[in-house]
Order: structure tokens, then C-alpha cells, then sequence
């Protein structure tokens, strides 16, 4: 139970980081490229951390990252990007709570994994937080902007799950600098035809740029694909119920923005909702098959001998 939790500590990291994302790409970034911001979030922190792994893709997985790539890395970033120039920070961020719900129904499809009936509670209770949160009469709401962070869920929900489906094939860090390395490469030459040359950017926004790309990307999905290895997606799609709360409390406490006692509220159910998803032995037992074998691998790394050595592709 401790080593779980230990597990969800390190998976809060994701959505805390991402609700931080909001507020940064808002306040600092250029709201007119959003390719152009997509694409410098994600290829500079996959670059980092294939430089930390030191392996190149293998077998299978130089299509599967090119899918995930599409998925986790340049439509969602794409839609992010647009939904944080649209949408208060508060609102672009608990559109993104409705995820939980998503990834377990995805999960149960994908992975076999069926929701316990304390998950589907959590993600009931952390639901109707959002909607307490969301409907406090914010002036400005756009429409677009919703839309596109509702498809930027749903298209991360499935991404994130088929990473799940493939993960046990590749270690964590390599997979996701493949991802973001695949995205990033997708989105530079679409941002050129589109957007023309790249932004001028000042100090504050080079600044923030580099805050996206090393925490709010690198070690932020690092943190959640080792999550959804380790733990059931439906604990950890409630563990990302803190990205709405982290946007909500930094949207009040930096950028100012009205903090009602509804919104109060449905804080506090969402985090009851984050409470009651939290791992135990028998929904860890029950959440799927075990891991596959690794059959992309030489055998002697599925055998755990030469685990220092750089793989060939």
C-alpha cells in the first residue's frame, strides 16, 4: 500500500505541473502560433530526455511512437495551446477534469481494466466538483475555447491509455522522449507552412518556453506514463482531478481571479473525489492482466542482464 502511494505522490506531479501550464502559456506566450508553441514544448523536452536514456526507438515502437506522438504530443498540445489563449485559467482547466470518466472507460476497452466502484465514485464526485467550479458565472467564456479543451481531453484520454496498452515493451523515460521527440518533429514543418517564421520571442517568454518544455512536459510526462505503469488508470485519471485545482488556486492566488464559495466547493469535492480513487491491494490485484513479455527486446535485457547497455534499433 505504501509503495502505491508512493506511486500516486510521484503521479501528482503531472497534473500539478499541468495546471501551472495554464496560467505560463496565458500570461507569457504568444497567443497568435499556437503550432509555433506546441512544437517548443515538446521537441526541446523530448531532446532532453533522449539524451538522459540514450535509446533509440525498436521494432514496433518506431510506429507506435509516431501514433502516440500524433496523439499525446501534437494534436493535444495543438488543442491545449488554443484552449489556454481562449479560456480563463480556471475554466481551461477543469474542462480537462472530465478525463477520469474517459480513461476508464477507455481502459476497460483497451486494457481489460474495469472500474472499481470506488473509482467510478471518485470520478462522480470529482465530476460535480467541476461543474461546480465551471458554473460560477465567469464572464468571457468561449466556446471554441471548450471545445477545444474537451477534445483535447478525449484525444489524451486514448492516447494515454494505448501508451498503457504499450508500455510494457519499452521503459518509461525512452517512451515518452519518443513520443515528444515524434510529436515535436510533426509540428515544426506544419507551423512553418502555417505560421510563417518563428516568433520573436523576449525574455519572459524564452523563460517560460523553458519552463513548459522542462517541467510542465519532460518531467510532467515522465511522472504520469510511470503512473499509468504502476497503477490502475482509473487512480490515476482521478489523480489528474488536481490539475483543475492547481489552475483554480493559481488562477486566484497569481492571476486574480474570483474564488466563490461555490468554487470552494467543488475544490473540496473534487479532492474527495482524488481521495476515494486512491489505490488499494485489491483494485491493484484486479486492475488488468499482468505485463506483457517483452518481446521487442534482446533477451538478455527481458533477462535483466546488461540493463546499462544502450539499445540497437
Amino acid at each position: 500500500m505504501e509503495t502505491n502511494l508512493r506511486w500516486v505522490a510521484l503521479t501528482a506531479v503531472a497534473p500539478v505541473a499541468w495546471g501551472t501550464n495554464y496560467y505560463v502559456t496565458h500570461e507569457f506566450l504568444p497567443a497568435d502560433r499556437p503550432l509555433f508553441g506546441a512544437a517548443l514544448r515538446a521537441l526541446p523536452a523530448g531532446l532532453v530526455l533522449l539524451a538522459l536514456c540514450r535509446q533509440r526507438p525498436h521494432g514496433a515502437w518506431w510506429w507506435r511512437s509516431a501514433v502516440l506522438g500524433l496523439l499525446n504530443v501534437s494534436v493535444f498540445f495543438v488543442l491545449v495551446y488554443a484552449a489556454s489563449q481562449l479560456l480563463p485559467t480556471s475554466v481551461a482547466s477543469t474542462v480537462m477534469a472530465v478525463s477520469p470518466l474517459a480513461m476508464m472507460l477507455i481502459a476497460w476497452a483497451l486494457v481489460s481494466e474495469r472500474p472499481g466502484i470506488s473509482h467510478l465514485a471518485g470520478a462522480a464526485i470529482g465530476l460535480g466538483g467541476v461543474c461546480l467550479m465551471l458554473l460560477t458565472g465567469v464572464g468571457g467564456v468561449s466556446v471554441p475555447g471548450v471545445l477545444a479543451s474537451a477534445a483535447a481531453m478525449l484525444v489524451s484520454a486514448f492516447g494515454h491509455i494505448l501508451a498503457k496498452r504499450w508500455s510494457t515493451s519499452a521503459d518509461v523515460l525512452a517512451s515518452t522522449a519518443w513520443q515528444l521527440t515524434a510529436g515535436g518533429l510533426f509540428l515544426l514543418p506544419v507551423a512553418a507552412v502555417a505560421e510563417g517564421p518563428p516568433p520573436a520571442l523576449d525574455t519572459p517568454a524564452l523563460l517560460a518556453f523553458g519552463y513548459v518544455a522542462l517541467v510542465a512536459t519532460a518531467l510532467a510526462f515522465t511522472a504520469w506514463f510511470t503512473g499509468l505503469r504502476h497503477l490502475p488508470a482509473g487512480t490515476v485519471g482521478l489523480v489528474g482531478l488536481l490539475n483543475p485545482v492547481t489552475g483554480v488556486l493559481l488562477g486566484t492566488v497569481v492571476a486574480g481571479e474570483e474564488l466563490t464559495v461555490q468554487q470552494l466547493c467543488g475544490l473540496a469535492l473534487v479532492l474527495a473525489g482524488v481521495v476515494l480513487g486512491r489505490p488499494t491491494r485489491a483494485s491493484r490485484r484486479d486492475s488488468g492482466p499482468p505485463p506483457a513479455v517483452n518481446r521487442d527486446f534482446p533477451s538478455q535485457v527481458r533477462s535483466g542482464e546488461g540493463g546499462g547497455r544502450r539499445l540497437r534499433s
